[in-house]
């Protein structure tokens, strides 16, 4: 009896090693083959090369160049203290701080830090990224044991700041992983990423390669390249000039942008303050927008010649119409108007109006139209829509629903004071006069090229405005107010610019702050067949609060420049 339960018992624990030998050895073969695989084989992604992002004459403005990954092998690295401590000393030896007491403490906050990515259970850790050759050099000359380099592709600005506003910059994602933000890098990231291929290794137990292992390595794809409607030399001038201006007459910020007016084609856009996309984390993150785009203003008196062209374009006035109310202050919905230097010119014609920036003379022009059409013209005019420029970070300040304007607001709006646009906005606007009427919409994109075809942006017109009479009539008037008014003697000798002074006072707590303005002038040159429309703002210009004083020297001076580069001739 003990005989055959000791025998019924071996059968049964032989039959259930077999079973469990045919349980591992067949039934999950593939699992532990592929478990084994994946102990033994690392795969890591190849981020793709950026495109390039180059200017209208082919300069490059946003490169790659060549960097390294710093990794450790925990597993492999004895004393973690010890090259934690020497690794971050010489990551930080070219650090500046302002007292030594600094310096110790962001040493060893930097050793902490590599020590507790050593002391993780990995075969392979990233330690630092974006090294160059110089520092690479001097960690190798350490020796340490289970320190490496891996190759790395980082982006580079070859002109520093300029043009930040327009480029954007390249970050990381919550993965690490390059990503665009702001400006082109980060309207084109998509096309510029490229497609980033596959890297598959064998490893030993200690997490290093085996040269004779297995290896399976798929190639990035670059990214496209980008071709901007910038002109650099047009850019350099107007950074030059904005930043001069703004230090000149100590304003808060400055912007200017330049648009060919019969294309749309962005031409050079700048702002102060600006940052430098190489280190941008350097800079305050309030920087990072732009402000053509992202930032609203009032007008002011600048806004006077869309208004003008909106009753011109309706018939309802022409250059000779008399004002019949210009005599003095004029007094609507419970509030008094006055003119900006408080001087009244009985029977003003409309061109005198324009020249001299009266605004009772535009409160004549906005009973004219009537509330129906005037609002209709300042929506046709693109305020209150975005104008789908190709960078990101567009907003368009809403315009207030027809229903809720008041007689007042009628008034005001007429010479740009209780309105809000963008700079985009209001160049896109006065192009439609220099080009004879057509809405265009902006764009600073010229091409893109990869995957073997170029891909061209071309001139897109919205709409038809105001008529080629009309948009000849305003060009007139404008050119009129140039000669004849604050700026006459600002005018290149010879040429004939058409352009508007604007100085808007800016809101504060539900009124208006009579020291703060926002000072502007808006122009388009040479008059007769127009190559660039240009705005120039300065926020709270201390030096004077007009734009006659202020933007519209700096508009000159820029125009001075602009105009022989674009090989214009005198023609008086």
């Amino acid at each position: 009896m003990r005989l055959r339960l000791l025998k019924t018992f071996y059968i049964v624990a032989l039959a259930m090693v077999a079973f469990r030998l045919f349980y591992w050895q067949v039934v999950q073969a593939d699992d532990l083959a592929a478990r084994a695989e994946q102990q033994h084989t690392a795969t890591s992604a190849i981020e793709a090369p950026r495109g390039l992002i180059l200017s209208a004459d082919g300069g490059i403005l946003a490169a790659n160049r060549p960097a390294f990954v710093l990794y450790g092998l925990p597993k492999i690295i004895k004393d973690k203290e010890e090259v934690s401590a020497k690794l971050a000393k010489i990551l930080l030896s070219n650090a500046s701080p302002s007292a030594e007491i600094d310096l110790k403490e962001t040493l060893k906050i930097k050793k902490a830090e590599i020590a507790d990515k050593l002391s993780k259970d990995l075969s392979w850790v990233a330690l630092e990224r974006n090294i160059d050759f110089s520092l690479k050099k001097q960690i190798e000359d350490l020796g340490l044991t289970g320190i490496g380099f891996e190759n790395q592709v980082v982006r580079f600005y070859p002109e520093g700041s300029s043009s930040a506003h327009i480029l954007g910059f390249v970050g990381s994602d919550s993965l690490g992983r390059q990503k665009g933000y702001f400006g082109i890098e980060g309207s084109y990231d998509r096309e510029l990423k490229g497609i980033g291929g596959v890297l598959t290794e064998e490893r030993d137990a200690q997490g290093a390669p085996i040269l004779s292992g297995k290896y399976y390595k798929k190639e990035p794809k670059n990214g496209h390249t980008v071709t901007l409607t910038v002109d650099r030399g047009v850019q350099r001038i107007v950074e030059r000039d904005l930043r001069a201006g703004m230090e000149k007459y100590g304003a808060k910020s400055a912007s200017a942008v330049v648009m060919n007016p019969q294309t749309g084609e962005i031409l050079a856009l700048a702002s102060y303050p600006n940052f430098d996309p190489n280190s941008f984390f350097e800079f305050s993150t309030q920087t990072y927008k732009n402000p053509v785009l992202a930032e609203s203003y009032e007008p002011g008196s600048t806004f006077k010649v869309l208004i003008m062209a909106a009753g011109i374009n309706e018939g309802l006035i022409d250059p000779q119409t008399s004002c019949d109310i210009c005599s003095g202050p004029i007094t609507t919905g419970g509030y008094t108007i006055r003119t900006w230097n408080n001087k009244y010119y009985d029977d003003s014609t409309m061109a005198e109006v324009i020249i001299h920036s009266d605004n009772t003379g535009m409160v004549f022009v906005s009973r004219k139209l009537g509330l129906d059409k005037m609002y209709q013209y300042i929506q046709d005019f693109g305020f209150g829509s975005l104008t789908q420029i190709d960078l990101l970070d567009e907003l368009t300040p809403d315009i207030r629903p027809k229903d809720e304007w008041r007689e007042i607001d009628l008034a005001t709006a007429s010479f740009g004071q209780g309105i809000a646009v963008t700079p985009i906005q209001m160049v896109r606007a006065v192009a439609a006069i220099a080009n004879g009427g057509k809405l265009m919409e902006p764009h600073i994109t010229k091409s893109i090229e990869g995957d073997n075809k170029v891909t061209l942006i071309k001139p897109r017109v919205l709409r038809q405005l105001i008529s080629e009479e009309t948009a000849t009539i305003i060009k007139e008037m404008m050119v009129e107010a140039v000669e004849n008014g604050e700026t006459k003697r600002m005018v290149p000798k010879g040429y004939q610019i058409a352009g508007k002074t604007g100085t808007a006072q800016i809101p504060v707590a539900g009124h208006y702050d009579a020291e703060k303005t926002i000072a502007s002038f808006i122009g388009f040159a040479p008059a007769d067949n127009p190559k660039f429309v240009m705005l120039v703002i300065f926020r709270e210009p201390s030096s004077s609060i007009y734009g006659s004083e202020t933007a519209a020297p700096t508009f000159f001076e820029i125009a001075k420049e602009l105009l022989p580069y674009y090989n214009t001739v005198p023609t008086e």
